[in-house]
């Protein structure tokens, strides 16, 4: 190994390998479904190895583990402290024939008629009325609760009009200041991840929200930040530009979930927004120099009334806010789009911060009020919906790399068993021996079989239908259930995996067991994956025939697996003696 981690790490692995059979069986076992012949990489000269391919970094947030950072501990007795839990509610749906196989014993189901119907992994049918209904009560849900919401702050805002004593406004420049740079940030924010949007999926949606948004951003940050940070105080022109730069920017927002076109020149479009937003800027500043001292003073702190002219702009803005929550409701009744959900919330917070800025006396814009207040946290939500749209679309991503990747695996596997199954048929149709032929076609069968289900458990893992610990448990099921292989299988509570990281951590487990079985001939294997001093470890031990690391350092399989423990930003090692077993450890970082 060529250090001292190494030499410890395949001492610890040759005292475990040595030990008595007899000690191995404190391990709590698991023994689950059937299965194999799958990712069987590590074999010299396996025929699968050139049919991998390397995967692609799927989170380039992760950092990268340094290979002498690993610590490939293999199993002490002290290290067995959480026992697996099996979830009781997780039901697969077998045929009727299937009954007498030994597959997973709690929450099967068995269905007689239409067994296609449902699922593996499901605990109900995923037709097309259980979708339906599920998304209905996730709209009505939804929907209950902007109702509620609406209601709370319309009771609010009724309590203010009613009594005038609670409309305060408080003469705090500097937490004035911190609200308008915080507002615009995230205005910025949302205006940059929009046009990553359109860039990409090039929907006139995203171009419109994001020019409104780069509007919002540059009037706060041209006619409300930028004057008091040159250290003058925010004359009637700025004030006015900056609400003429609003009002535009509430006007492409409005429109933005109406609209359902896409643009071919992305590129063209979207430099052309920007060139619009400059202009009409640019614009509100220069009508507002121009009419000068005929604009409507800003009001003194003596002022009790709002000029006529800025009570008619704030409704207006209000308005804008009242028919971009509609629009956005009405396109989450329609799409079901999470991001809208959010969008239609932080609409009816800026409706409510409107309705306060109408009824509540702009004393100066050095003053704080409940309506700046409700635009802050309109902002804030509108960042969370965001930051859900963009982990939703990270999953999506590494969701439709790894189902291409089964695509490949299906038709490089299950589809030569089925080829094997009609050339076998056809034999026997040209008057083959049938005692000769007939036992071929079985196992033929029984492969695609076992292919069939392992590709849909990993479709199940990849699409987010199944637990992590759900589906890998289901597979170490189907791999076990034959009693070639004793699997003990230990997953830390708590530990938490990104999505990206779920799918390539199942992969690399299922490679490793997989090799152990056919090609180690292993008795035993045992599986960790936990958190240790602020890093995760998955480890897969088995009491194989194991091999020398050189002879096989250059084997696609290996360079498989290194290349997904790679691409989450995690390192990989192993470790293999002759006669004494395999050990593979992948470290991720917490």
């Amino acid at each position: 190994m060529g250090d001292a981690v190494g030499d410890a790490a395949c001492a610890s692995l040759a005292h475990l390998l040595e030990q008595p059979a007899g000690d191995l069986d404190r391990w709590e076992q698991v023994f689950l479904g059937s299965g194999s012949g799958q990712d069987d990489d590590l074999a010299l000269g396996g025929g699968v190895a050139n049919l991998r391919q390397r995967l692609e970094a799927a989170e380039a947030g992760h950092r990268e583990v340094e290979q002498h950072e690993l610590r490939l501990e293999l199993p002490r007795e002290l290290d067995r402290l959480l026992a697996v839990r099996r979830l009781a509610d997780d039901g697969e749906v077998v045929l009727a024939e299937q009954r007498g196989q030994g597959l997973p014993r709690d929450g099967m189901v068995v269905r007689k008629q239409n067994p296609h119907t449902a699922l593996i992994g499901s605990a109900q049918p995923a037709d097309k009325c259980f979708m339906r209904h599920e998304e209905r009560d996730d709209y009505q849900a939804w929907l209950w609760g902007e109702v509620l919401l609406i209601g709370l702050l319309g009771a609010a805002l009724a309590l203010f009009v009613a009594y005038p004593s609670l409309r305060n406004t408080y003469s705090l420049p500097q937490v004035r200041l911190v609200l308008d740079t915080a507002v615009t940030l995230a205005a910025a924010i949302v205006a940059l991840l929009a046009g990553i949007r359109f860039s990409v999926d090039g929907r006139r949606l995203d171009l419109l929200l994001c020019g409104g948004f780069a509007a919002a951003a540059a009037s706060t940050l041209a006619f409300s930040i930028a004057p008091l940070l040159g250290g003058q105080p925010l004359h009637r022109t700025e004030f006015w530009a900056g609400l003429g730069g609003r009002l535009f920017a509430a006007t492409l927002i409005a429109a933005a979930p109406f609209t359902k076109r896409r643009v071919n020149a992305r590129g063209r479009a979207l430099g052309e927004m920007i060139l619009a937003v400059a202009i009409v800027l640019a614009l509100c500043w220069g009508i507002a120099q121009k009419a000068g001292s005929g604009l409507p003073p800003i009001a003194e702190s003596d002022a009790t009334q709002q000029p006529f002219q800025l009570m008619g702009a704030l409704a207006i803005q209000a308005v804008l806010s009242l028919v971009a929550m509609v629009g956005w409701g009405l396109r989450f009744r329609a799409r079901r789009n999470d991001l809208d959900r959010w969008l239609c919330l932080a609409a009816t917070l800026a409706l409510f911060a409107e309705l306060h800025y109408v009824f509540t006396p702009l004393l100066s814009a050095r003053y704080v009020s409940q309506g700046d207040f409700l635009r802050l946290l309109s902002y804030s939500v509108l960042l969370v919906g965001v930051w859900r749209a963009i982990r939703f679309a990270e999953f999506g991503r590494a969701v439709a790399e790894e189902r291409a990747r089964v695509a490949r695996e299906i038709h490089d596997g299950l589809a030569q068993y089925l080829f094997a199954v009609s050339t076998h048929a056809s034999r026997l149709e040209s008057g083959g021996s049938l005692e000769t032929i007939l036992p071929q076609l079985k196992d033929a069968a029984a492969a695609a079989q076992q292919e069939a289900r392992f590709a849909v458990l990993a479709l199940s893992s990849a699409g987010g239908s199944a637990p992590f610990d759900s589906a890998l448990r289901r597979y170490v099921d189907f791999l076990t259930a034959d009693g070639q292989l004793e699997v003990d299988l230990e997953i830390q509570d708590g530990i938490r995996l990104a999505p990206d990281e779920q799918i390539e951590v199942f992969r690399i487990v299922q490679e490793g067991l997989a090799n152990a079985r056919k090609h180690a001939g292993a008795r035993r294997a045992e599986v960790r994956i936990e958190e240790r001093v602020g890093e995760r470890f998955v480890t897969v031990v088995d009491d194989g025939s194991g091999f020398v690391e050189d002879e096989i350092a250059a084997g696609q399989g290996l360079k498989n697996m290194r290349a997904r423990a790679a691409s989450i930003g995690g390192g990989f090692r192993l470790v293999s003696k002759p006669g004494r077993g395999t050990a593979l450890e992948v470290v991720l970082r917490a």
